[in-house]
C-alpha cells in the first residue's frame, strides 16, 4: 500500500487531503479487500464500502469498511479529508454522493444529478446492476489524472466535476457530463471486467470513450454530443498517421511504456473503430453483443479475443442456452423483425477476423474510389497493411445510406445507375480517409458550392478533414482543398466551420515560425473575410442551443485575436464594465474567454485577471482567466507566469501542461514555452513522471508548429542529448519530430501555391 499526501490552498490557508491505494500495475491480481483509516475528529473517510467508526483511546477514529468485491488493485481507493457532500439515491436505490472542498459544494448540483441519471441509464443498457451499495464522486483541488474510475469512488478535477451555473460555460456543461458518463462507463468496462494486461488498455478506455457518446447522447439530447464525436475520429487520425504510432493492442513491459498507452490511440482511435463496428452489426447486435460479454466475464481479466467472441458468438453459447444470460429475445427474432440478427445466424459474421486488422497493426486505410459509369472501383492505399472495412456510401441519386465490407486490397462495387458523385464514410461512421479520383472531387466541390446542404454537417466536416489530409500526403493539390474551403462562406454548423478553421488555422501557425509576415497576414485577412458573415451574425450572450453557443464562443474568439474591428470594439467595453465593478458584473458564459483575453492584452487588464483567478472559487471561471493570462502579447507577463507555475504556488500542478502549451500556442510565446521547457525539463520529469500524458503533450504540444529545419536540429539535439531514464526514447519525442518534419515537407511544397491562390481568390 502507498499513501500520497496533497495540499490545497483554500482562501490562502493550506489543507491537506490524504489519498490512499496500492501501488503497481498488475491488473491481474483480482483479489478482495479490507479496509482500515485512522484518522482525527474533525476528518472524514470515504471509501466504497458500508462504514464502521471505532474511538480509540489517543482521541483518533478508527474507520472499518467492509469487505470489497473482487477486484484488481489498481482500483482500490480511498480518501480522509474535510470535504463536504450531498447525495441522493438512484432508481436502483444506490447512494450517489458528491464529495468536494466546504466552498465549492454549491457548485456540486449538476455532478449529482448527472451521475444518478447515468448510473441508472448504465444499469438498464448493460442489464447488469451496479453491484456496490454506493458511489461516490470526489472533487480533488489538485489532481495530474483528469480522472479515475476507483470502484466506487470516481475521482475528478474540480474542473471535470464542479459546475458554477454563474460561471461556467455550455462548453464547460458538455464536458463535465461527458468525464462523469466516461468514469461511470468504467465501473462496468474496467472494473467488472478488467483487461488482462497493459497492452489491450483500451479495453478500458476506448469503450468508456466511447460509452461517452452512446450514454449522453440518450441520456443529455439537449447537449448534442454526436456532433463531437467525429473530431475525436481525426485528432487519433492525426497521430495514427505519423510512423511513430503504434496498435490499439501493443506489448509493453516497464512503467514508462505502460504510461505511454494513456493516449488518443487508446482512447479516441479505440473508440472510434467501437463506433464503426456499432454501425456495421447495428446497435442492437453491438449491445446484445457486449452485454454477454460483460456477463460471462464479471469479476474476470479478459483480452481482445473474448470480446469478439461475444460479438460473433452472441445467440450460440452455452451461456445462453443455459438460461443464465438473458436478452430480450433478441436470439429468437427472425429477419424480418430484425435486420441485426443476420449477423448470427447462417449469415455469421467473423468480428474478430474484421477487427484483429483494426486492434493488431497501427494506422488507417486510404481507401480510393474510381467511378466508371455504374462500375466503382475501390483500392486501399497501404504501404505494408491491409484492412478489413466496412464502408459505407451515399450517391447523388440517393441519400439511403449503403454498405460494402473490403476485404482486398481492390474490389468493384455496381451502381444500380449512373451518378454524379458519389460520398464515402457517411457521417464518419469508419475510421478510414478517401480519394475520388478522376474528377470525383470536383464533383463534390460543385455539388458543397451550389448546395451544401445535402450532405450531413458530419459528411461536409469529413470531406473538408479528408481533402487536407491528402495534400499532407502529397495525393492531391493544395488548390483543391483551397477551392473546397470557400463554401464554409456559406456554412453555419459546428462541426464543419471548426474542422475548416482546424485546417486553415495551422498553416499561418507554420508561417508565424518561419517569419514569413506578409503571406500569414494575407492568409489570415482572408480566413476573416470567408467567415465574416457568420462572425457579424454572432450575439454576445448565451442565447442558442449547445452548439450554437459553442461555436459563438469559437468565432469571438478567433475574431478578436484576429483584429476584427466590432469584436475588439465589444470585447473591450465589456472587460472595462467588468474591470470597474471589480468581476461583480456578470458576464454571458459563452463570450467570457473572449473578453478577459481581450483585456489581458494590457499590463493593467492583465494585472487585474491575475488577482481576479487568485481569488476565484470556481474551476471554471479559473480556466477561462488562465487561458487569456497565456495568450497576453506582454512576453514580459508570459516569462513571469511561466517562472512562477513551476513553483506550483500560483497555479496547481495539474494546470502546468495546459499552460504551457497554450503560451506555445501564442505569437509572442512559442520561444518562451520552449525555452521553458528545456530549461525546466529534469524537473517537469520528476513532476509527472516518465511516460505520462502531461510529458507527452507538453513534447507534442510545445512543438508542433515548429516549421524550419533549424528548429529541428534544435529539438532533435535537446531530446537526443537525454539519458534514458530522462525520456530520450519515449514515443511521444518521435511524434514531436515527425511533426515538424512533416511541417517542413508541407511548407516547401505548398507555399507558391498558397501565395498564388490567394492572390487569384480573393474575396
Amino acid at each position: 500500500m502507498m499513501i500520497t499526501k496533497r495540499f490545497y490552498r483554500e482562501k490562502g490557508q493550506q489543507q491537506k487531503k490524504s489519498a490512499k491505494r496500492p501501488t503497481g500495475g498488475m491488473v491481474t491480481y483480482i483479489s478482495l479487500f479490507q479496509t482500515v483509516s485512522c484518522k482525527c475528529k474533525l476528518m472524514q473517510a470515504y471509501f466504497f464500502q458500508q462504514l464502521r467508526t471505532v474511538e480509540m483511546a489517543d482521541g483518533l477514529l478508527e474507520d472499518q469498511f467492509d469487505t470489497t468485491v473482487k477486484m484488481s488493485t489498481y482500483l482500490v481507493a480511498f480518501i480522509v479529508s474535510d470535504f463536504q457532500s450531498i447525495s441522493k439515491k438512484s432508481q436502483h436505490g444506490v447512494e450517489i454522493s458528491v464529495y468536494t472542498v466546504p466552498e465549492k459544494i454549491s457548485q456540486a448540483e449538476y455532478a449529482l444529478s448527472t451521475a444518478v441519471t447515468l448510473l441508472d441509464f448504465y444499469d438498464d443498457y448493460f442489464d447488469i446492476p451496479y453491484p456496490l451499495p454506493k458511489h461516490d464522486l470526489a472533487a480533488i483541488p489538485d489532481f495530474q489524472s483528469g480522472a479515475m474510475e476507483n470502484w466506487g469512488l470516481s475521482t475528478y478535477r474540480e474542473s471535470g466535476l464542479l459546475f458554477d451555473p454563474e460561471k461556467s460555460s455550455s462548453s464547460d456543461k458538455l464536458g463535465i457530463t461527458k468525464v462523469i458518463a466516461h468514469e461511470l462507463a468504467h465501473q462496468w468496462f474496467g472494473n467488472l471486467v478488467t483487461m488482462q494486461w497493459w497492452n489491450d488498455l483500451w479495453l478500458n478506455e476506448g469503450f468508456a470513450k466511447f460509452m461517452e457518446y452512446v450514454s449522453v447522447n440518450i441520456t443529455h439530447p439537449e447537449l448534442q454530443v454526436d456532433d463531437y464525436f467525429l473530431e475525436k475520429c481525426f485528432t487519433a487520425m492525426s497521430v495514427d498517421s505519423l510512423t511513430s504510432s503504434h496498435p490499439i493492442s501493443t506489448p509493453v513491459e516497464n512503467p514508462a511504456e505502460i504510461s505511454e498507452m494513456f493516449d488518443d490511440v487508446s482512447y479516441r482511435k479505440g473508440a472510434c473503430i467501437l463506433n464503426m463496428l456499432r454501425d456495421f452489426l447495428t446497435p442492437e447486435a453491438f449491445k446484445y453483443g457486449i452485454i454477454h460479454y460483460l456477463k460471462t466475464h464479471s469479476y474476470q481479466n479478459t483480452v481482445n479475443a473474448h470480446l469478439w467472441e461475444s460479438l460473433t458468438n452472441i445467440c450460440t453459447s452455452d451461456e445462453l442456452d443455459s438460461g443464465r444470460l438473458k436478452l430480450d429475445g433478441f436470439c429468437s427474432k427472425n429477419r424480418a423483425e430484425s435486420p441485426a440478427s443476420k449477423w448470427f445466424m447462417e449469415d455469421s459474421v467473423d468480428v474478430r477476423a474484421i477487427m484483429d486488422t483494426w486492434t493488431l497493426q497501427e494506422g488507417f486505410p486510404l481507401i480510393t474510389v474510381e467511378v466508371k459509369g455504374q462500375e466503382v472501383t475501390l483500392k486501399q492505399e497501404t504501404s505494408s497493411f491491409l484492412w478489413q472495412v466496412p464502408l459505407t456510401y451515399i450517391t447523388s441519386h440517393s441519400s439511403a445510406m449503403q454498405r460494402f465490407l473490403l476485404k482486398s486490397e481492390k474490389d468493384v462495387l455496381y451502381l444500380p445507375e449512373k451518378v454524379d458523385w458519389i460520398k464515402f464514410n457517411v457521417d464518419l461512421r469508419g475510421y478510414y480517409i478517401v480519394h475520388y479520383e478522376s474528377g470525383g472531387w470536383d464533383a463534390l466541390i460543385n455539388q458543397l458550392q451550389q448546395n451544401h446542404s445535402v450532405f450531413s454537417s458530419n459528411d461536409r466536416a469529413s470531406l473538408i478533414h479528408d481533402i487536407f489530409q491528402l495534400v499532407s500526403i502529397e495525393k492531391i493539390p493544395l488548390d483543391k482543398a483551397l477551392n473546397l474551403s470557400l463554401y464554409l462562406s456559406k456554412e453555419s454548423e459546428i462541426m464543419p466551420v471548426t474542422q475548416g478553421f482546424n485546417e486553415l488555422v495551422p498553416l499561418y501557425k507554420l508561417m508565424e515560425k518561419r517569419n514569413m509576415e506578409e503571406l500569414e497576414n494575407q492568409l489570415k485577412g482572408h480566413l476573416v473575410k470567408l467567415f465574416k458573415t457568420l462572425i457579424d451574425r454572432q450575439s454576445w450572450s448565451d442565447d442558442g442551443s449547445v452548439s450554437e453557443r459553442m461555436l459563438r464562443n469559437y468565432l469571438l474568439l478567433f475574431a478578436c485575436v484576429r483584429r476584427y474591428p466590432s469584436c475588439i470594439s465589444t470585447a473591450t467595453q465589456l472587460f472595462q464594465q467588468w474591470k470597474e465593478s471589480d468581476g461583480k458584473m456578470w458576464l454571458p458564459t459563452d463570450v467570457s474567454l473572449v473578453v478577459y483575453t481581450e483585456g489581458a492584452r494590457t499590463d493593467e487588464g492583465w494585472d487585474f485577471l491575475l488577482e481576479k483567478y487568485k481569488r476565484s472559487v470556481s474551476p471554471s471561471e479559473k480556466w477561462m482567466i488562465k487561458a487569456a493570462l497565456s495568450y497576453t502579447p506582454l512576453t514580459h507577463k508570459l516569462q513571469w507566469l511561466l517562472e512562477r507555475s513551476i513553483e506550483g504556488e500560483l497555479m496547481k500542478t495539474q494546470d502546468l501542461p495546459s499552460l504551457v502549451i497554450t503560451v506555445s500556442k501564442n505569437p509572442k510565446g512559442f520561444k518562451l514555452a520552449w525555452d521553458f521547457l528545456k530549461t525546466n525539463w529534469g524537473k517537469l520529469v520528476k513532476k509527472f513522471d516518465l511516460g505520462s500524458s502531461a510529458i507527452s503533450r507538453m513534447a507534442v504540444g510545445v512543438t508542433d508548429q515548429y516549421s524550419t529545419r533549424e528548429m529541428l536540429h534544435e529539438v532533435k539535439s535537446f531530446f537526443g542529448s537525454l539519458a534514458q531514464d530522462q525520456g530520450s526514447g519515449l514515443r511521444s519525442i518521435q511524434q514531436a519530430l515527425q511533426k515538424i518534419q512533416q511541417n517542413i515537407r508541407w511548407m516547401d511544397r505548398n507555399v507558391p501555391l498558397l501565395k498564388a491562390w490567394l492572390d487569384r481568390n480573393s474575396l
